[in-house]
């Protein structure tokens, strides 16, 4: 049975550290509370997604956090427990796909800074070739963004959670900023071709 998300977390020191703080309390009564599947809640905000952060292990114990980035929606939601994205060569260190051949646990967090919301998944990662899976290959393919395809990621869930939007400040692409301002560039143009209208009446009246 897969572990909730904080089953996993809460190790025996997370535990010592929420006993001194005085809320271990508050936690105990999570554990069990199931979170193996996406439900559409989950699938609608992970395909909304232009961007996210992945933590690995190397083998020496150093975490690593990577950005990824691309076109809204290129994490692949393939089922309700597999997630899949392609790996576009980048800076060539290849440091995360070297900790996960050795560790393939990994976790993600997925962030919408507008609406002050973050999803932590934890998964487990397989590295495959592009010729390895001709129908997952095409999922997560997108002829029209550019860069170099050099392998996919596999992920299978274990747990996700929800963190509260305390301390998150708000940032906004600039596709948000756009159409938060669409509605103002509209009554301009109306302005301005009445202000037109007008001055071309005005320039009537004068002559």
């Amino acid at each position: 049975m897969p572990f909730h998300f904080l089953e996993i977390a809460v190790t025996p020191s997370v535990r010592d550290a929420q006993a001194e703080m005085g809320v271990d309390p508050i936690w105990l009564g999570n554990a069990g509370q199931r979170s193996d599947r996406f439900t559409d809640n989950e699938v609608e905000f992970i395909g909304t997604r232009d961007s996210f952060y992945m933590a690995s292990v190397s083998e020496t114990g150093w975490p690593y956090v990577q950005h990824r980035g691309g076109k809204s929606g290129f994490l692949k939601v393939i089922d309700h427990q597999t997630l899949a994205f392609a790996d576009f060569r980048g800076n060539r260190q290849y440091i995360s796909a070297g900790n996960l051949a050795v560790n393939d646990k990994a976790c993600l967090f997925l962030m919408d800074y507008a609406r002050r919301v973050r999803l932590k998944i934890y998964v487990y990662v397989e590295r495959l070739a592009l010729d390895a899976d001709e129908a997952l290959a095409s999922a997560v393919s997108d002829p029209g963004y550019k860069g170099r395809v050099e392998r996919m990621f596999k992920l299978r869930l274990e747990a996700f959670d929800w963190n509260c939007p305390q301390h998150i400040t708000p940032r906004f692409t600039e596709r948000e900023i756009d159409q938060a301002f669409l509605p103002l560039r509209e009554r301009h143009s109306q302005l301005e071709a009445e202000n037109a209208s007008l001055r071309a009446r005005l320039k009537e009246f004068e002559t």
